[in-house]
């Protein structure tokens, strides 16, 4: 069955399972997200200190759910200055700062991640 993230993308949260770089335990975070394309893009306001950003360098290999559907990827640094601002400008629009939560800094200085998501291509007609 072919999902289209589109209809995903709006959802709030999505559920990224790492393997535990020491353990080899499935660890699971619930965690906001934008989508483009195949990829998605997250922060990590731990950093590369956040657990589930060090499993994932070791291990990048992960699976994310959202709503219910779930897919493989590769979870990645963004490395790339062009990449990064589509990132952060996408999150940040997605997850507006609020007059109880100013997330300017978050933005800004949050580490981001991409997962290159393996999404099956629709059958031919």
């Amino acid at each position: 069955m072919t999902t289209d993230l589109r209809e995903l993308a709006t959802e709030d949260f999505c559920y990224m399972t790492t393997r535990g770089r020491i353990s080899g335990r499935p660890h699971t975070i619930e965690i906001w997200f934008a989508l483009r394309g195949d990829t998605l893009y997250m922060l990590s306001g731990g950093l590369d200190r956040a657990d589930w950003v060090r499993n994932s360098r070791s291990q990048p290999r992960v699976t994310v759910r959202i709503k219910d559907s779930v897919f493989q990827g590769l979870a990645r640094s963004v490395r790339d200055a062009e990449e990064d601002a589509v990132a952060r400008q996408l999150i940040a629009a997605k997850y507006p700062s609020t007059d109880e939560e100013d997330l300017t800094d978050w933005y800004r200085d949050a580490l981001p991640v991409a997962v290159d998501l393996e999404v099956e291509e629709a059958e031919p007609s």
